[in-house]
């Protein structure tokens, strides 16, 4: 069947179809002009897990969706399609996250790796298992954006993007980064790990393609994070979430301090979206929650207005997502849509 055929067919104002398929809609691989991988992954993870299991979390709940987007009224017709998470990853998760969980037992009890062949092996381990991972996100990105498909990465822990930006940074030679986190994530190689979750943008800083990166809502951070921040001479900009919260307590709007953000930000912009950065009434079983945030509607507003200066989103995403409660699920899939979406309007796909 064509995908206008499909359009024709399908009823936005119906029940949310449990076909397996994001909301329930009927595009598959090859008609959809969006694609989110869904990777599996919480290896590195320092406190709670249980983010391997959002994507399909996400899955899951998106059935509940109603389809208008009040900013992208037509947006569905893009068709998106999301991939279900391949067993493989899942099972090779589970086996190194249960090794990673006595490491870091290992670490918080005050043991020293270098001093220890066994737990030295293990952590080697480990992170070849995370560079696998890498190559396989760079190669799936890198297969659908060939194919002229946009795509969302939907996490699994916040490390899992770093082999899709290296593949947009083959097709964009110039983009910056926002990145809406409780958390720095400019540790480097944090508890050992290579590719940590919480060491993604200290990573992603290698690559000479992203100029900027914007990071918004930040309230966890260590003093290594903030050497990384003044060496990095402005490439890395902090917008602090006591520095929002005390200009909001001022007087200042909230518009006022999206454009003071918005004016940080190249052409092309990347979104990277942490779950956490949200106020944790939205997302309460996320990994590492902190306490503040930014609310579901002002993150909405942000990203809206990038869209509305006449920047592109050129990839997104959307992590740290609880694998095992409906609500975080719930939360997780509205965000993705509306990702998505303006993803999707910001290219003129809608």
């Amino acid at each position: 069947m064509s995908k206008l055929k499909k359009i024709q067919n399908f009823d936005p104002n119906g029940v949310g179809l449990a076909n397996g398929r994001f909301i329930g809609l009927p595009f598959d691989e090859e008609d959809a002009e969006i694609i989110l991988l869904s990777i599996p992954w919480d290896v590195t993870v320092s406190y709670a897990d249980g983010t391997a299991l959002g994507p399909q979390n996400i899955l899951n709940a998106s059935t509940q969706l109603d389809l208008y987007d009040p900013l992208v009224p037509d947006a569905w017709k893009m068709g998106i399609f999301m991939a279900h998470p391949e067993k493989t990853w899942l099972k090779k998760n589970e086996k190194l996250r249960q090794k990673s969980i006595e490491y870091i037992d290992f670490l918080e009890d005050g043991g020293d790796p270098e001093n220890d062949a066994r737990y030295n092996k293990l952590l080697d381990e480990i992170n070849q298992g995370c560079a696998a991972l890498k190559t396989y996100v760079y190669e799936q990105s890198k297969k659908y954006l060939s194919q002229g498909k946009l795509v969302g990465l939907v996490g699994g822990e916040h490390s899992v993007p770093l082999g899709y930006l290296e593949a947009l940074a083959e097709l964009h030679p110039d983009f910056g980064i926002l990145q809406i986190d409780a958390h720095t994530d400019l540790r480097k190689a944090y508890e050992g790990f290579k590719y940590s979750h919480a060491s993604i943008f200290y990573n992603a800083s290698k690559i000479k393609a992203i100029s900027k990166i914007v990071q918004v809502g930040i309230r966890d951070f260590c003093e290594e994070e903030l050497d990384v921040v003044r060496r990095s001479t402005g490439r890395i900009k902090v917008f602090f979430d006591h520095d929002i919260q005390k200009k909001l307590f001022k007087g200042s709007t909230y518009h006022q301090i999206c454009i003071e953000i918005l004016q940080q930000l190249p052409q092309q912009v990347y979104i990277s979206f942490d779950i956490d950065g949200l106020d944790p009434a939205n997302c309460p079983n996320t990994g590492t929650p902190v306490p503040g945030g930014l609310s579901f509607n002002q993150a909405i507003y942000l990203i809206n207005l990038i869209v509305e200066s006449g920047r592109t989103i050129i990839g997104f995403d959307l992590c740290e997502v609880n694998g095992k409660n409906e609500w975080d699920g719930s939360v997780g899939a509205r965000l993705l849509y509306r990702l998505s979406n303006l993803m999707g309007k910001s290219n003129g796909r809608n």
